[in-house]
């Protein structure tokens, strides 16, 4: 499912201010003042003394030595390989086998350095790693048969030693120590499960170089030896394994002066040169969510339990931007994923919570999230600033200008923006709500996928066009590579006007996705097929419109409204099952009773179906998120209502209330309140 929480801004759209525009003006708050603070000593230099015969000295002396003493925290990332010698001991049979699993990996790491005044380093440190969130990439052994065993690794590190030699802005290194792993045995299915820890030694070597006063890159190579486990399954049989892994990664440290090294500058204000290249941004958000029991008369595969349940949802993630030539950027977002909607992110066409993922985790799993370039040719005449955020380098660019962005992202990071009701880690959590329902734009589980859009900009409006890969089956993470042939095609319109003195928007959007999918008639008509739409599959066309307004009312006040369609002949391909929707609200700044960060919003959603859709889930037929074994339809009526307090200029703590009606669009069942808190911090 969709990690459809993650809609991240267009940074190309340069556009005029916006009364509710809170990203961009807490973004400028936040972003590190690198080249202020390097423009300030540059300046010293100029007007001291003789500052030409002592830039001349200075020429000729060797680059100062990196800092390579105190505290420091990092992050990184690499390729995990392990291997497991597996025996399956079964009541009715054994048998053996040497399986491994590679993927991609991640994590983070935090140490201290003692530097020694012969430039031995002496290092403690400790990191922990997530490996990705493809399932295949984390089995470490597997055994077929009914049921399935399989091993599965859920995070592991250590705790080591670091010996090395600083040469200047270079630093070799050996390190080893303790090693620790989490696991689980699954039995299909895999609710039955078993966990395991297991702890063994840990060593390795590394080069790391401190390329800004404050920061440095590493890349290094880890060895792990566990224990052998022996693990009891609920069935009666036992799992034993030997355990190594093998990594090979890069990695990021920032080094903390203010936790005991060099000055006392802290964190948020200390000079970087490289900054007017690049910036990092960071965010993470917790979202606890829940409701009581409520009427249920029935219920099937893809049901809200009607029984009270509380679930959580984390995100964490670092947003790296990095300008690589005149115009030319490039962004990278890796996450750390973790958590379930309620009922496993089913039951709910307008589902209540954007960070709510179907590939839930138990654990953090690793996604490598966005990676994508973007190239701006400005076209001259007046010219605008452009704000820092996530998505987003600082800077100054032609208002008329043409914009290309290729990469792996999120079809609304460019498409159906809206300044009021676009980001459920900080405004509406629903998803029909921050989202146009019935737009079923391309995505994988997460709500990403790989494509290429060019955008027109001027200053009183814009278009933009994509191209994109879809899903090469419903709701997966597998894309259909039938280049052209097959995926999704989508336009947008901008126009941006004044009504009595203040801003507002109208995007229209249109969509056309070809993409392999199944007949939602064909397969009622065909009793044979017993519901199973996958005997339809084959190349078809879905397509739809949405339009999206926005409209300040006063430097406070915004309201804003969608309205989506789409034919509904065809399985729903990525995002939910709607196919048309029409939601609306307002959101309030606090000035009027100052608290000038806090927002309130206020807003409604009716979800509708197509004939076809309706009757194949009457008949007892499943979408991507419902399906109640029978329907009593109704329009599915979402209320949603928000507080967000502002605790400091990086917190936001939100209290959240949804109040469903004929959820799934069955009157039979429901309605059901569900309460939410979320709290977001950024920098």
């Amino acid at each position: 499912m969709n990690l459809r929480r993650r809609p991240v801004s267009a940074a190309h759209q340069l556009q005029p201010a916006e009364p509710l525009a809170r990203g961009a003006a807490f973004a400028q708050q936040r972003r590190l003042p690198i080249t202020k603070l390097l423009a300030g000593v540059a300046f010293g230099a100029v007007v001291l003394p003789h500052a030409a015969a002592a830039a001349d000295m200075l020429k000729a002396l060797p680059a100062p030595a990196y800092d390579w003493s105190g505290f420091y925290v990092g992050a990184h990332t690499g390729y995990l390989r392990g291997h497991s010698n597996a025996t399956l001991l079964d009541p009715a049979f054994a048998a053996q086998a040497s399986n491994g699993s590679g993927g991609v990996t991640a994590g983070a790491q935090a140490g201290y350095n003692w530097l020694t005044r012969s430039g031995v380093l002496l290092g403690l440190e400790a990191d922990i790693s997530f490996p990705s969130y493809l399932p295949a990439n984390a089995v470490l052994s597997e055994f077929s048969g009914t049921p399935s065993q399989l091993q599965h690794l859920d995070f592991y590190g250590g705790v080591r030693a670091r010996l090395g030699i600083a040469a200047g802005q270079w630093l070799p290194y050996v390190t080893g120590g303790l090693a620790y792993a989490h696991e689980r045995y699954l039995t299909d299915p895999e609710s039955d499960k078993t966990l395991n820890g297991r702890i063994g030694w840990v060593a390795g070597a590394g080069l790391e170089y401190g390329f800004t006063p404050h920061w440095s890159a590493r890349i290094e190579y880890l060895y792990s030896d566990y224990q052998r486990a022996s693990v009891a399954l609920p069935g009666g049989g036992r799992y034993e394994s030997a355990l190594t892994l093998q990594t090979l990664r890069v990695g990021l440290n920032r080094r903390l002066d203010w936790l005991g090294g060099g000055d006392t500058v802290p964190f948020a204000a200390v000079a970087d040169p490289e900054s007017d290249r690049w910036e990092i941004h960071g965010q993470t958000t917790v979202v606890g969510q829940g409701y009581p029991s409520f009427r249920s008369p029935y219920d099937g595969a893809n049901s809200l339990a009607p029984n009270g349940q509380f679930k959580t949802t984390w995100s964490s993630s670092i947003f790296a931007n990095v300008r690589l030539w005149d115009g030319g950027e490039l962004y990278l977002n890796p996450e750390f994923l973790q958590g379930y909607g309620l009922s496993d992110t089913v039951g709910v066409a307008g589902f209540p919570n954007g960070e709510g993922q179907k590939s839930g985790f138990a654990y953090p799993h690793f996604s490598p999230s966005r990676f994508y370039l973007r190239q701006t040719f400005g076209l001259g005449g007046e010219q605008e600033q452009l704000a820092s955020s996530a998505s987003q380098l600082s800077g100054k660019a032609d208002i008329s200008r043409l914009t290309f962005q290729v990469g792996r992202f999120s079809v609304v990071d460019v498409f159906d923006g809206n300044s009021y009701a676009h980001d459920p880690r900080r405004d509406f959590m629903n998803w029909s709500i921050w989202a146009s329902g019935a737009f079923d734009y391309a995505a994988d589980k997460l709500g990403l996928t790989y494509g290429a859009t060019a955008e027109l900009n001027q200053k009183q409006w814009a278009i933009r066009a994509g191209y994109f890969l879809m899903d090469a089956e419903s709701n997966s993470n597998n894309f259909d590579m039938k280049l052209l042939r097959r995926g999704e095609y989508v336009a947008e319109l901008e126009t941006r006007y004044t009504l009595f003195g203040q801003p507002g928007k109208l995007r229209t959007l249109g969509f056309i996705n070809s993409v392999y999918a199944g007949s939602y008639r064909e397969t009622l008509d065909n009793p044979l097929l017993n519901l199973d739409i996958t005997q339809t599959r084959k190349g078809r066309i879905k397509y739809g419109y949405a339009f999206n307004l926005e409209q300040a009312v006063t430097a406070d006040v915004g309201l804003f409204g969608r309205w989506s369609w789409n034919d509904g002949r065809n399985e729903i391909m990525s995002f939910t099952d709607i196919d048309d929707s029409f939601s609306g609200g307002v959101s309030i700044r606090g000035a009027s009773w100052s608290r000038p960060d806090d927002v309130i919003g206020i807003a409604g959603a009716t979800n509708g179906l197509s004939r076809d859709h309706r009757d194949f889930l009457a008949a007892g037929g499943l979408g991507p998120l419902i399906g109640d074994g029978r329907l009593n339809y109704r329009r599915e009526n979402i209320l949603e209502a928000y507080y967000a307090y502002a605790v400091t200029p990086a917190w936001t703590a939100t209290a959240d209330y949804q109040y469903i009606v004929n959820p799934a669009f069955n009157a039979d069942r429901g309605p059901v309140s569900v309460f939410s808190g979320r709290l977001h911090g950024e920098f």
